[in-house]
């Protein structure tokens, strides 16, 4: 989907129960082990200062503190901080009107995206992802920029979270030959695509440039099959969204859907096209 968490004032990360959860779950693990901050920060590699906002909820952790923390407070701790992590990485970053769609995309059992903005957020690699947002208007932080990375990279577990869930994607090759972020953030790109398209329950489709019979004129749209085998519509743009659920409109998204698939490249001749396009570069 083109965007999973904004830079406008409306969809800014907030502050949330989530990051004064990890930083209070943080604070429990070091006073069990007994030590101060002033103790705590320098084992870690990280300023006094820097550990007191942590914990007071007020800055996003950095990945590499679950890391130094086992060597300090021992594994079960780290454990439990890192399960904290996780649960904190799946809604810090993401936009508050995103994050129903992104609570269903965790229970689906089919997730189908149709996408001609931008590569799938689902899809992009790391380097694409800090390009797409180095270019959101207005600009964003430093840090905001590395909440939002974590957050998208957070919600790719689903592949791995998800073995029985079917992801199919059909995307515009144009997104692909326009170099977003230069030769070199496409060919990451490129590999990353490929790599994703190795996975069994992963289905990617390039939709051709040239394509006289196309259906894909209403924009970009998601759908998710739900444990009840309903389907649910999503459709996004320009820091807002919605929901879609009235059965005959979600009828017709599907048939436009199908319709899609059947006009894109097959998974097969995408992967030709992808090895092709990652080779003249």
């Amino acid at each position: 989907m083109a965007a999973d968490n904004g830079g406008s004032p409306n969809s800014e990360p907030e502050m949330s129960d989530t990051l004064k959860t990890f930083g209070a779950v943080l604070k429990a693990l070091r006073d069990e082990a007994g030590l101060t901050q002033e103790q705590f920060a320098p084992r870690v590699q990280y300023s006094v200062p820097y550990i007191a906002k942590i914990e007071q909820g007020k800055r996003f952790p950095p990945r590499e503190l679950i890391e130094r923390a086992e060597a300090v407070l021992g594994a079960p701790a780290a454990r439990v901080l890192g399960a904290a992590y996780r649960s904190l990485t799946r809604k810090v970053g993401l936009a508050s009107w995103f994050r129903h769609w992104a609570g269903i995309e965790e229970e689906a059992v089919s997730l189908l995206t149709y996408e001609c903005a931008v590569v799938p957020g689902l899809l992009q690699s790391e380097t694409y992802i800090r390009g797409v947002f180095k270019r959101r208007l207005p600009h964003i932080s430093p840090e905001q920029l590395e909440q939002q990375v974590t957050a998208r990279l957070a919600r790719q577990r689903l592949f791995k979270e998800l073995p029985n869930t079917s992801f199919s994607f059909v995307i515009e090759q144009a997104l692909l030959e326009r170099s977003l972020g230069g030769s070199q953030v496409t060919r990451v790109l490129l590999d990353h695509l490929l790599a994703q398209q190795r996975r069994w329950n992963v289905e990617i489709q390039v939709m051709p440039l040239r394509q006289e019979d196309h259906f894909g004129s209403d924009g970009q749209m998601c759908l998710a099959e739900t444990v009840e085998h309903q389907w649910v519509g999503y459709i996004e743009a320009q820091d807002t969204s919605v929901m879609i659920t009235d059965p005959k409109a979600v009828s017709a998204m599907l048939q436009r859907y199908g319709k899609l698939r059947s006009q894109a490249l097959s998974p097969q001749a995408t992967t030709s096209l992808l090895e092709q396009m990652r080779g003249a570069l």
